[in-house]
């Protein structure tokens, strides 16, 4: 390798919180050079993050720092802090893996890219604004004169996250740090900002940390991979060599957790759990002035037959109208359109008449976190659903309902005294699974369950998903834009775009010879290589 950009040497970092010192990281090296991508792979709690923080001086006060880091041959550590505001920003870039909560809602993206011009390049006004313009076109944001004076909240989340890119390359740094860029992102425009990004770094000519548990997009973006487990280093390989023959467990097991296996099919004489026939959504658009309010059509048309047993994936961008659909079948949204749930007409009921039904149609969220009440102990969360749908059980019958939920997901039933902010993420979605099954449903919705948590992770939750299923004959609706997931999980596959299905069929069949451009697009973005071309 040729004379490093950045090196990290015997890099520590402890955190001195009241209880005690915590070691974050231990003896941490590696180094990247001008022009390279040097990825930071492992689980979430691995050090990955604390590391890239530490090399540009953002780590909180509590942080105690040992080692060495060097840049360009200077030393960061010893680094006054006016110093290190200079280099970032213009030799040191970052990308967070949230636009949303890195960017301003209160300011509009083109005044958020210019104040990083104004403060390290002293540009104002219309040079600024040009450059504003300039960048923004180079990160593919369309009609940039336009979108140069809209809020965060106007733009999708690729849109956002291309901003966030465009601010770190204003003063065209010599290396960018990319924090998790693309994990909330769907397949195609995870593909786009991942080409993106190759793009821009051949123009430059910069560096690339690229910090992620996605050993997919590793496989395909990185020259080489340093893995990390429990604030160490456990391997260093260039990125064809550590997929050939991974020296490490580790790493074998990093890699080995992608989803596999597949689902039997139910029997094609399987009674019918779940019916809908030309369900439509619409949402009414805001009036304008001059304009009359309109409707926006969500859901288009769409027929669905579930049956008991069955699993159906649900795949598409986002915006394609997964979630819309499976909340109106649920009639969590109001819809046309005929929906019959175990030959019970749901169409015409409110929430009255639909309530001696919820107990049998349960949800599981994307994000555990926000779905779960900080304020309730894991027990009173698990536990609420009986309050409502089985008031007749007196407080013991319902703790020792509690305690058989949290068996069935492998939680400690001990642990139903504490709080959701002292759970993993991947225990929190447990949970979350845990009072869907409280209620004993015969129907689950799970709406991106997986999307935010670890490759290994997402491994044990799958198979959990897989030996519930088979233990109490449950019947799914799985969204997700994770296509190897559902792909392990799923008997039949929708693809949905704009509103409409565009493909559906046997998952198998349908992995192996889509027939249309658009699912093609899908699986190519989703580094499906085993699909049809």
């Amino acid at each position: 390798m040729q004379e490093p950009l950045l090196e990290v040497d015997g890099l520590s970092v402890d955190f001195a919180l009241p209880h005690g010192t915590v070691p974050a990281v231990k003896q941490v090296s590696f180094a990247i050079a001008s022009g390279e991508t040097l990825a930071l792979v492992g689980e979430s709690g691995s050090g990955k993050s604390v590391s890239s923080t530490a090399a540009i001086g953002l780590l909180p006060d509590l942080a105690r720092t040992r080692g060495a880091i060097r840049f360009a041959g200077e030393d960061l550590l010893a680094a006054t802090p006016r110093r290190l505001r200079r280099l970032r920003g213009n030799d040191i870039s970052m990308i967070f893996q949230e636009p949303m909560t890195s960017l301003n809602p209160l300011h509009r993206i083109g005044r958020q890219i210019a104040e990083v011009l104004e403060r390290h390049r002293g540009l104002k006004g219309d040079p600024a604004r040009q450059r504003v313009l300039d960048l923004l076109d180079q990160v593919g944001i369309p009609e940039p004169a336009r979108r140069i004076d809209s809020f965060p909240h106007e733009l999708s989340g690729g849109q956002r996250q291309r901003v966030m890119i465009a601010m770190a390359l204003a003063c065209e740094p010599k290396l960018l740090i990319a924090d998790e860029p693309t994990t909330a992102l769907d397949v195609t425009v995870q593909a786009q900002i991942l080409t993106l990004l190759q793009d821009l770094q051949r123009r430059y000519g910069m560096a690339i940390l690229f910090i992620t548990h996605d050993l997919g997009i590793v496989r395909h973006f990185a020259d080489r991979v340093c893995v990390m487990r429990q604030g160490e280093v456990v391997e260093t390989a260039e990125t064809t060599a550590l997929f050939a023959a991974p020296k490490h467990a580790y790493t074998r097991m990093l890699i080995d957790a992608e989803p596999h296996g597949r689902k039997p099919p139910v029997p094609a004489d399987a009674p019918l759990l779940l019916e809908a026939r030309d369900l439509r959504v619409r949402f009414p658009l805001k009036k304008r002035l001059f304009r009359p309010g309109s409707d926006f059509e969500a859901v288009r048309g769409i027929d669905l037959r579930v049956r008991r047993g069955q699993t159906v994936g649900i795949v598409g961008e986002s915006g394609s109208g997964k979630s819309t659909l499976g909340r109106a079948l649920l009639r969590l949204l109001d819809s046309r359109g005929d929906i019959r749930f175990d030959d019970t007409a749901l169409a015409g009921l409110d929430s009255a008449g639909m309530r001696p039904l919820r107990s049998r149609m349960q949800v599981v969220f994307q994000d555990p976190f926000g779905s779960l009440s900080p304020r309730l102990t894991v027990g009173e969360i698990v536990g609420e659903g009986l309050r409502v749908h089985a008031p007749e059980l007196g407080r013991r019958e319902r703790d020792a309902r509690v305690q058989e939920a949290l068996n069935d997901v492998a939680l400690d039933p001990a642990m139903r005294h504490r709080y959701p902010h002292e759970f993993s993420g991947g225990q929190r979605q447990r949970i979350a699974i845990a009072r869907a099954l409280v209620l004993k449903p015969e129907f689950l919705l799970l709406d991106e369950p997986t999307s935010a948590l670890d490759r290994s992770v997402q491994a044990t939750v799958i198979d959990l998903l897989r030996d519930l299923q088979h233990q109490y004959d449950l019947t799914y609706l799985f969204i997700s834009h994770d296509l190897a997931v559902v792909r392990a999980l799923a008997d039949t596959v929708l693809v949905m775009k704009a509103g409409e299905v565009v493909e559906q069929g046997a998952t198998e069949t349908l992995f192996r010879a889509p027939r249309e451009a658009y699912t093609r697009e899908l699986m190519r973005a989703a580094f499906l290589e085993d699909t049809a071309a």
